[in-house]
């Protein structure tokens, strides 16, 4: 036999390996050939006695061939065996010192999703670390049974493909739930459902932006969407906010001909300010004298600890010019992936074309379980729980914190959300910080890193939805432990 067909039937099998064995057959026997070993036309063993070389069955040398060949890699001839096919290339010479040799660089274009994924930054469940739901019984009771319930009598339409902007009846249901609590003006042919907040806010960008398009975005600012508006290859431009929110003046001088406003209005991401009214009817009014569009990001809404929900910035809009954009991720639970977006009926048909193209339609089984929580008139009950275990959980943390850190940080105590503001004291780094509270087990984010232009704040950003009191109780002092001694 040739020196060829001695290396092939020379094939390594590790009976360790949780590969099976005619995995492990099929891939060196593939390696061998693409590496010319035997050349284009060259003849392999026959399947026996490559077996009995190996030391497997030949049913096993016979099914790696059989997959060879209807891979193209082999071609059968009757009566006188198995040969490498014509049609493969010669194989190529290797190149010079390839054993330990770079891999090819990411394209260019790839840059724009570096660090994107960092900017996130809510994995995990440590204490303090933000987008944390708590979990409810009742409410897991009520999922069960009516996840059950559809399971029993299953539609044959979940098989199928569906609406890319979802199923007509949690459309509906959705549309009427913001009409009610948030004065949202829509009707349901307006709703595309989504894979959370973040999917529709990223279908609008493709929808509305050309590569260099300007666009407002709030400094300090979200920086999941600062990576997205990068992704897009838009051109940011911040916009300072103060006690009032966005100053939309700034925005003016800055760039009043920008095509997009992404504001998060009912309570700033990272501040917790909101946006007053005035600033609300001067951001409209420029919106419309500009042609512009307004994405408001109403994330938290829910969760209000003072009063009445505030109205959305959609409701007040008579131009059709806001996009409304609202999640159940953070009113139920993360892993859901479920949100939406109202979507002004000028942009209707190409946001849709967008989500068939981006994910096609929604899961159909979470879908139809959220439509019967909410028609049934389940989640008015759970956010009313909801909202007393954040609240509770917010003020021992509250009080935790000026019980141990008075002389280090300020805490700001927000009417609204899942997480705090602590300033902290001049001479303190919140990157050192968070940091020394990472090597005690804690995730406290720093604020500083979400500045654009404007002089950035020494702060944490501390989550206590889905925290126990206890649990944010222990973590402040462990906190306080991380900033013992520290000089920033």
């Amino acid at each position: 036999m040739s020196a060829d067909l001695s290396d092939l039937m020379l094939v390594p099998l590790d009976r360790n390996s949780p590969v099976p064995v005619l995995r492990q057959v099929y891939l060196e026997l593939r390696r061998a050939i693409l590496a010319g070993v035997p050349p284009p036309g060259g003849r392999l063993p026959p399947t026996r006695t490559l077996a009995a070389r190996l030391g497997v069955a030949r049913n096993t040398v016979v099914a790696a061939y059989e997959q060879l060949l209807a891979e193209g890699f082999i071609e059968g001839r009757v009566g006188a065996g198995s040969f490498v096919s014509r049609d493969l290339p010669d194989a190529p010479e290797p190149p010079p010192a390839a054993a330990g040799a770079p891999p090819p660089p990411a394209p260019p274009a790839s840059r724009r999703f570096a660090g994107a994924q960092a900017h996130t930054g809510e994995y995990g469940t440590a204490p303090f670390n933000t987008g944390r739901c708590a979990l409810d019984e009742r409410t897991l009771q009520v999922w069960r049974v009516l996840t059950m319930r559809r399971l029993q009598r299953p539609d044959p339409a979940w098989l199928g493909y569906a609406d890319p902007a979802g199923p007509p009846a949690l459309r509906q249901a959705i549309a009427r739930y913001l009409r009610t609590s948030r004065a949202v003006r829509c009707e349901p042919e307006q709703v595309v459902v989504t894979a959370g907040a973040q999917q529709a806010i990223d279908l609008m960008l493709r929808v509305l932006l050309e590569p260099g398009d300007p666009v407002w975005l709030e400094d300090p600012c979200y920086p999941a969407v600062r990576a997205a508006l990068a992704a897009a290859r838009a051109r940011v431009v911040p916009v300072r906010v103060d006690a009032q929110g966005m100053d939309v003046a700034a925005g003016i001088a800055a760039s009043p001909d920008a095509r997009l406003a992404y504001v998060t209005p009912s309570s700033q991401y990272p501040l917790g300010v909101v946006l007053s009214m005035a600033r609300r009817l001067d951001l409209l009014a420029w919106a419309r004298r500009a042609g512009a569009w307004v994405l408001e990001d109403d994330y938290d809404s829910e969760f209000r600890y003072a009063g009445r929900p505030l109205a959305s910035l959609q409701g007040i809009d008579d131009g059709g010019r806001v996009i409304y954009v609202g999640t159940f991720n953070k009113a139920l639970f993360p892993g859901l992936r479920l949100g939406y977006a109202v979507v002004p009926w000028e942009l209707l048909e190409p946001v849709r074309a967008a989500r068939l193209l981006t994910d096609w339609h929604p899961a159909a089984l979470p879908a139809g379980v959220v439509t019967d929580f909410l028609e049934e008139g389940h989640f008015a009950p759970h956010l009313r729980r909801m909202r007393q275990r954040y609240l509770a959980s917010r003020d021992a943390l509250a009080a935790a914190l000026r019980e141990h850190l008075a002389d280090r940080l300020d805490v700001e105590v927000p009417e609204q959300g899942m997480k705090l503001l602590a300033r902290l004291r001049p001479g303190l780094s919140d990157l050192a910080v968070s940091a020394a509270a990472a090597r005690r087990g804690l995730i406290a984010r720093p604020v500083s890193p979400m500045f654009l232009a404007a002089p950035p704040v020494q702060a944490l950003m501390l989550g206590f939805s889905g925290h126990e009191p206890g649990a944010l109780r222990w973590a402040a002092r462990e906190l306080a432990a991380a900033l013992a001694g520290h000089d920033g």
